[in-house]
């Protein structure tokens, strides 16, 4: 089947068709660096890296870009708390962004542009909305006029004045419109400030990515993406700065926003003190476990985040990777296999990434009655086909099982061997003792066809 997209702007499921079909554009919208990824960061960032991934398999060129937010009112506060630099901050949080993304197998975007490298070009695009008649500055501020944007509030599909009495407005006396927003706005001493026609000041959230994705992607792109708190007002205000300053052009031909995530049936929020950090959910389980929980719900629906989703997903994970153990001894070119249709044609169904994970668990119950090599040889090479479009299943089975926990493999590798000689020896009390020492010490024992043993934690 075609790639099938639920797009937000028409709230329903269109067949995508690229503009180009050699060179496919991707924007999503990344971290504000100002303290620890959580999971709800994490949700997007791994639901469009399997688009990403989706996307490559079936277009010559894919250009993603996901920016990274490094200057932004929270990270002055947390610099100012420190009493460090907004530098110093943004760094350290990027840094642990990348970390844990990487933990959690998403791949890095081709672009990865900053706010704080695109001053100038962010400048430009407010002269010229100014110049449209689109924005005017007021007290030293730049504000985008809502009303001179007939379109607005078509992307989240409610009228203006339903959209600002459910959201925060900044209320001002220089405002023409309550409705206005800002896109550049004056610094007070000590807060991060650049030049511009309307004094030393920053810019406003939304016209950052406005002018990212022109100047990394062009004036109309194919995905927008990033969470359903975006559509409003975020996307919203991007989506009128952008076609107001490109002469009515579209900003993005298709619109994608995953759900939230509640943790144990509340809503995640730091007055609850129920945020989850990626890095403390990595102390109980593999990166691949909290991807998987990710891609067990699918993108769009809320996704209720709790110990027995991970421990569930590590154990789903372990039946995939113990069919794989058991085809350690096929050897197999891994790129002459392709992704098996039924598992291609679930995620290109909007990305249903769980009716993609039953054709993985489908063909995991094929391996145990498969007969002859052939047919080994392919559900192996699906398998690590299809668990590669989702970011899984990519690591040496042993490697899996054994864990990170700290364990003396040099003698587990010891009484392994010592085992095996007992068992040459036909010397089974011995063996049996020594599997009974390795169970002690939670390490389980797996005895192939061919005589050699492998070993896993438990």
């Amino acid at each position: 089947m075609t790639l099938q997209i639920f797009n937000t702007a028409s709230r329903k499921k269109e067949e995508f068709v690229p503009a180009d079909p050699r060179r496919v554009t991707l924007y999503v919208c990344g971290p504000t660096v100002y303290s620890f990824p959580h999971i709800g960061n994490a949700r997007p960032a791994v639901v469009f890296d399997v688009l990403y991934r989706l996307l490559m398999q079936k277009f010559e060129q894919v250009v993603y870009v996901r920016n990274i937010t490094d200057v932004d009112d929270k990270i002055n506060a947390a610099a100012a708390k420190e009493k460090v630099s907004i530098g110093e901050i943004s760094t350290r949080y990027t840094r642990a962004y990348h970390q844990n993304m990487t933990d959690l197998g998403v791949l890095a975007p081709v672009i990865e542009p900053r706010v704080t490298d695109h001053m100038e070009q962010i400048i430009d695009m407010i002269e010229r909305l100014v110049a449209a008649g689109n924005a005017y500055e007021a007290e030293g501020h730049v504000l985008f006029h809502v009303p001179s944007y007939s379109g607005y509030g078509a992307l989240s599909g409610r009228n203006l004045r339903e959209l600002i009495a459910g959201a925060r407005v900044d209320v001002a006396p220089f405002k023409r419109d309550d409705t206005d927003f800002v896109l550049w706005k004056p610094s007070d001493a000590g807060q991060p400030a650049w030049d511009s026609p309307w004094g030393a000041g920053r810019p406003g959230w939304h016209i950052e990515c406005s002018t990212m994705i022109e100047q990394h992607l062009g004036e109309t792109i194919d995905i927008h993406g990033g969470g359903q708190d975006l559509v409003f007002p975020h996307h919203e205000n991007e989506r009128a700065q952008s076609t107001c300053v490109h002469g009515g052009k579209l900003l993005s031909r298709y619109w994608m926003h995953n759900g939230f995530i509640n943790v144990d049936r509340e809503k995640m929020s730091k007055s609850l003190g129920n945020v989850l950090l990626v890095q403390d959910l990595l102390e109980q389980a593999p990166g691949e476990a909290i991807r998987f929980a990710l891609l067990g719900t699918h993108y769009r629906s809320p996704l209720d985040w709790s110990d027995e989703i991970l421990n569930r997903s590590r154990r789903n994970l372990d039946r995939l990777y113990e069919v794989l153990n058991h085809l350690q001894d096929v050897e197999i070119d891994t790129s002459a296999f392709e992704v098996p249709d039924m598992f291609t044609d679930a995620l290109e169904d909007d990305l249903n990434t769980p009716a993609a994970i039953s054709e993985l668990h489908r063909l995991a119950k094929q391996v145990k009655t498969a007969s002859g090599q052939n047919a080994r040889e392919t559900l192996k090479g699906q398998l690590l086909a299809a668990g590669r479009m989702l970011g899984i299943l990519q690591q040496d089975p042993a490697v899996w099982f054994r864990g990170t926990s700290e364990i003396d493999e040099a003698e587990i590798l010891r009484l392994v061997e010592l085992r095996s000689s007992a068992k040459k020896e036909r010397n089974f009390k011995q063996a049996d003792e020594i599997r009974e020492q390795l169970t002690a010490m939670g390490i389980q024992i797996q005895d192939r066809p061919d005589g050699t043993s492998s070993w896993r934690k438990v």
